[in-house]
């Protein structure tokens, strides 16, 4: 998954602070329809990290990232987004995306 790759460990520990959580009885349709539940916490079987693959940078977690960030150990999370930012920036774009231009009439 995305976050394996981010954080480069199987078991991670973040600060949870939410009293929404994402409700199991549909996840069969969310993985069905292309997202993975990539983090699942182990005590509550609850997701805690949601991607989809075959996107730049889709990935969403139910924890605070921001708490373990700082500007000399940025959270491998940002630092995936800031790279994924800036790969699509450098990815030429695709002919059939292009925006079409004509030349004026004379």
């Amino acid at each position: 998954s995305l976050a394996k790759k981010l954080y480069k460990i199987d078991l991670i520990a973040e600060r949870h602070r939410h009293r929404f959580e994402f409700n199991n009885a549909y996840q069969e349709k969310y993985t069905a329809a292309g997202m993975e539940f990539s983090g699942i916490n182990p005590e509550s079987g609850l997701a805690e990290i949601a991607e989809i693959k075959n996107h730049p940078f889709f990935i969403a977690s139910q924890f605070h990232p921001e708490y373990k960030s700082t500007v000399e150990n940025p959270h491998p999370l940002f630092m995936g987004f800031l790279k994924a930012a800036f790969d699509s920036k450098n990815v030429p774009a695709k002919s059939e995306n292009r925006s079409a231009v004509a030349e004026p009439q004379k």
